[in-house]
């Protein structure tokens, strides 16, 4: 995966969402992508199933644009359905590039549902194209969906089983067959999210059942939540209910770190724990951590928003909305001009003069990733009148590159990577500059410190500590 230039935050892949027995299941599954939109806003797609035949929409853009038409849901009919929210890296996003990926095999169709990253799979593209297999987009799915096809097991179930332990890396996916139903699986690390869900009123029928990235897209729907899907998990669900199959045994648990801290929803629910509540946690132990003499608590909306909260309380400083955030600003805009590009982050973000001037001010942000973005809000907040700008940041040093679905820089654009703590301090013309421990960090997630062995999270961006093999990065082949 590569990172966009211009870019100064982390990019999670994308949202996941899945329906079985339900009436106007593409309506829901729309309903549930929506409310996943922040995981991925360049694309989004569906696959629907009549009980006879297989029906697709995908295009470029947000949910509400792809599917805001009641001529395309129409043309989405059945009881079960699949869906996926994109983010595209650099080079744009081209529709061959849009999920789910819907083939036809000899067992019957399948469509399929990716979120995450497979650290192999270049190595087994090169192998499957060797074999004669023809890929169509640059996706690790369709990855999948070869391995599938060439595997020697009957059904789709075991041809999924076959090809998951074929693949390495962190992901969680949904596929839809004629047979097999709707299966979901994690990885056996369970580094990426997925959970299972039903809605009210199906207690006593076979359907009425929900996967989806987060909790909030169970929310949206109206659906109870049921449990996490467990790492290393495959569940099938059709007219039998709901079925359990472990195709790697237990091998541990390592949740991204990283869901907690930025990516999921704050109303979501992960690995049992409230998102909010782990935010506001995170920015106590900042408080205690690195608390500084200031007048105001302030977020950069909107990750920074509930540890700026739990911040304000342990600090007993006041809390401000000293930066409003514009919801309406697209990243693609066109900015063609130095001058016009420098005021990009003013699109985004605007200084609220009134809370600012003449203020000493803690800001309260997620991470820093190359430091640009980081600059350019301190400044604004100078240039409203704050009289000091001090810079509190709810994860550690981003020091090394994600190589598990989330899009960041490699190292040489790694500002922590390169720097020290008073290098970067004045790389983004703050005041003072502090991270969250590890140990502050695990805290908030209700440990004693960061585990000195069985871990139980990834936090290999912070730590180097990669959890999964990196097979394309070591350059070993695989031979069939």
């Amino acid at each position: 995966m590569s990172f966009p230039e211009s870019s100064s935050r982390p990019y999670e892949e994308c949202g996941v969402f899945g329906v079985w027995g339900v009436p106007n299941a593409a309506a829901l599954t729309a309903l549930g992508l929506h409310a996943l939109q922040h995981r991925g806003q360049e694309a989004a797609g569906i696959v629907s199933f009549d009980g006879e035949s297989f029906h697709q929409h995908k295009a470029l853009g947000l949910v509400g644009d792809v599917f805001g038409s009641q001529t395309v849901i129409e043309g989405l009919p059945g009881e079960a359905a699949i869906g996926h929210n994109r983010y595209g890296t650099t080079g744009g996003t081209h529709v061959r590039n849009v999920q789910p990926i819907y083939a036809d095999y000899a067992f019957g169709g399948l469509a399929v549902a990716h979120n995450g990253n497979l650290t192999n799979a270049a190595t087994l593209r090169q192998a499957l194209v060797k074999r004669g297999c023809i890929f169509h987009s640059t996706m690790d799915t369709e990855v999948i969906v070869h391995l599938i096809a060439i595997s020697l097991y009957d059904t789709a179930i075991d041809r999924l089983m076959d090809a998951a332990k074929q693949i390495k890396g962190a992901y969680s996916l949904i596929t839809l067959t004629p047979d097999n139903g709707m299966m979901g699986m994690r990885d056996p690390l369970g580094v990426r999210p997925l959970v299972l869900g039903r809605m009210p009123g199906y207690e006593k029928k076979a359907g009425g059942w929900i996967l989806a990235s987060e909790t909030c897209a169970l929310d949206i729907i109206g659906a109870d939540y049921v449990r996490d899907i467990e790492p290393g998990e495959i569940v099938v669900i059709n007219g039998d209910g709901v079925t359990s199959l472990w195709p790697f045994g237990d091998v541990g648990r390592r949740f991204c770190i990283f869901e907690y801290i930025y990516f999921a929803r704050p109303d979501s629910v992960l690995e049992g724990q409230s998102v909010y509540e782990v935010r506001t946690r995170i920015g106590g132990e900042l408080a205690r951590e690195s608390g500084v003499e200031a007048d105001i608590v302030v977020p950069v909306p909107d990750s920074g928003v509930p540890s700026a909260i739990g911040y304000a309380h342990e600090s007993g400083l006041p809390y401000e909305m000293g930066i409003v955030r514009n919801h309406y600003v697209g990243r693609t805009f066109i900015q063609p001009t130095d001058q016009i590009r420098n005021l990009g982050v003013k699109m985004k973000h605007s200084a609220n003069k009134a809370v600012l001037e003449g203020r000493r001010v803690i800001l309260v942000d997620d991470s820093i990733v190359r430091g640009t973005t980081s600059r350019k809000i301190v400044d604004m907040v100078r240039a409203a009148g704050a009289k000091e700008v001090h810079m509190r940041i709810t994860s550690p040093p981003t020091k090394h590159p994600c190589f598990y679905g989330i899009d960041t820089p490699s190292e040489k654009h790694l500002l922590a990577a390169r720097h020290s703590l008073e290098e970067m301090r004045e790389a983004i013309n703050a005041d003072s500059l502090a991270f969250i421990s590890f140990d502050g960090l695990y805290r908030a997630l209700g440990h004693q410190g960061r585990p000195v062995a069985n871990h139980t999270n990834c936090d290999a961006c912070f730590s180097g500590d990669y959890p999964i093999s990196l097979v394309d990065k070591e350059g070993k082949l695989v031979q069939w």
